[in-house]
Order: structure tokens, then C-alpha cells, then sequence
């Protein structure tokens, strides 16, 4: 989503060093390699496998000028140079193969296992804080990471069910949600914003997110650009109070609210590229509706 505008933004051109985060299926990956011939290369990774397989696919053609990596995109300023990057890319959310995966468990549309892990190799998936974490702590999940207003309702709802029979499929959850909230009409099923909560919770989203963003600043040299894609109000509002705060001319140790007086002053680290996101063009809302919701922020990071 948004690659032409994502590729133009990054000024991916002749040679470079360009580091994809998240690489999917290899679309992003391979734009960037197209544009950045004959001798730029690129780094990229995505923790799931499924994504991994296919990028490598895609990208065969390039051999010699790229590396693939299965890893998280908050661990890469571990794989990349501090400071030898020309562009950073993060494609954030789900990828349409997690959602169109039955077996996956991120979405309620093809019933499957509860599952909604991005890395299949391990931790909890989301029927285990279904299963066993206290309604209180599924509210604020539900509430904080998913604006459902009936949060307590339906974390209370699934204390009681669970107590009978444990959940172990995206059918059985999203019905229980849905009796809890009747459509009552609404286009919108009443299980959407819960289960986008769950997959934040069970892949850590926002805590990657944080870490991801300090990690391409390091890896970014002076000129290179960070573009991020998002796809809710979370991680949007996060890349631009990041961007912004590195675009300052002074730090704020006192934290929120800013208070002029403890202002230590410095120089920007990056300046603003975009002051507003760039949304998906017409044609793309028109070949995609998924991309709807994707925002484009990009960041320049100045002279050290």
C-alpha cells in the first residue's frame, strides 16, 4: 500500500543502502530494488515465515543485492550499521495473506484457531490471554488499543464463558462478542475493533513500534530518510509525536505537558518531510479498500 508514494518519499535512486522492516511479500522490497539500480542494496526482514518464503521468491531475480532476515523490525539496528542506512521503511498492521489465512486466527470472517501470532515460533497467542488473563486487564486491552466502548462487558462475558469451556476459535469469539454487542443494523461487525486489540496485545505492536522508531534513527546516516505506513490512530499518533519530537530544537526531560522553563536546548535530529500524512490516491482506494486506512509520515534525519 502506498508504494509509489512510499518509494518517492524515501528518494530511493541509484546505489544506497535501503532497509525494509517489513518486508510481507516482497512489494515494497522490490520497488525499492527496481528504483535503486544497478547497485543498491537492500536489507529487509519480517518475522513471519509465510512472508519470508515469498519475498524470497519475489526477489530472486536481484540475487547478490539484497539479504533477507526472519526477525522482528525492532532488533535491525542490531543487524545495521549505525549510520550507513540511506532509507528506512516500516509498512505497519496485518498483512492481507495473515487475514485471508484461516489458520492464522486473525480474522473472524474464515473461523479458525484463536491464534493471531505474526511469529508462529513461540509466545502466547491470543487464546491464551482470552483464556487466562483477568477481565480487567482485557478491558483496558480492548479499551486502550481498541476504543471499544463496551469493553468491560464483554471481557466480564468472556470470564463467564471461558470458565465452562476455554476459547479456541475466531467464530466462537467473535459470536460471543457479537451477542454481547448486537449489530443492530451497523455495516461495522462488533468484533472488529477487539480482535485488532488482541493482535496488538499478543504481538506487542506498540513496544516493537517504540523500538523500531529509536532503531532507525541510529541506522539512519545524515540524509537518509525513515518513511512509516500506518493503518490506526495508535501507531500514527506514536510516528508522528516521534517524528515531531526529533524534529525539536530541545529536549523535554520533564515529559508531558511540555513545560517551556525545563527546555534543554540542542540541535533537530531530523526535520519534518511530511506535516501532514500522505493518504492512498483514488485509484488505490478503488483497486484496495484495505488501504483506506494507511497513512504515510516521513522523517529526514539531519547532520550529526
Amino acid at each position: 500500500m502506498l508504494l509509489k508514494e512510499s518509494v518517492e518519499a524515501l528518494r530511493v535512486g541509484p546505489g544506497g543502502l535501503w532497509v525494509d522492516g517489513t518486508c510481507g511479500g516482497g512489494g515494497h522490497s522490490e520497488a525499492i530494488l527496481e528504483a535503486s539500480r544497478p547497485g543498491g542494496t537492500l536489507w529487509a526482514c519480517d518475522q513471519d515465515g509465510d512472508a519470508i518464503e515469498a519475498a524470497t521468491a519475489r526477489l530472486a531475480r536481484f540475487a547478490g543485492r539484497f539479504e533477507l532476515r526472519r526477525m522482528n523490525f525492532s532488533g535491525l539496528a542490531g543487524w545495521v550499521k549505525a549510520g550507513s542506512a540511506t532509507g528506512v521503511l516500516y509498512d505497519l498492521g496485518v498483512s492481507s495473506h495473515q487475514i485471508n489465512t484461516a489458520a492464522r486466527g486473525f480474522s473472524f470472517q474464515m473461523d479458525g484457531p484463536l491464534d493471531m501470532r505474526m511469529d508462529g515460533r513461540g509466545g502466547p497467542t491470543a487464546a491464551d490471554l482470552v483464556n487466562t488473563w483477568p477481565a480487567a486487564e482485557l478491558a483496558r486491552v480492548f479499551w486502550e488499543y481498541g476504543d471499544v466502548r463496551e469493553s468491560r462487558r464483554i471481557a466480564r462475558a468472556i470470564e463467564s464463558e471461558r470458565a465452562s469451556r476455554p476459547f479456541e476459535t475466531t467464530g466462537r469469539l467473535a459470536g460471543l462478542i457479537e451477542k454481547v454487542c448486537p449489530r443492530r443494523g451497523q455495516k461495522k461487525h462488533p468484533a472488529t475493533a477487539p480482535f485488532m486489540a488482541l493482535r496488538i496485545a499478543v504481538n506487542l505492536e506498540l513496544e516493537r513500534l517504540e523500538e523500531g522508531l529509536a532503531g532507525a534513527m541510529r541506522m539512519l546516516a545524515p540524509g537518509g530518510r525513515l518513511a512509516v505506513i500506518t493503518f490506526h490512530s495508535i501507531e500514527d499518533r506514536m510516528a508522528k509525536d516521534f517524528m515531531r519530537a526529533e524534529a525539536r530544537d530541545y529536549d523535554n526531560p520533564a515529559g508531558e505537558p511540555d513545560v517551556p522553563e525545563l527546555r534543554i536546548p540542542r540541535k533537530p535530529r531530523a526535520v519534518l518531510v511530511t506535516r501532514r500524512p500522505v493518504l492512498p490516491s483514488a485509484e488505490e482506494l478503488d483497486a484496495n479498500p484495505r488501504s483506506r486506512s494507511a497513512q504515510l509520515r516521513v522523517l529526514e534525519k539531519t547532520g550529526d
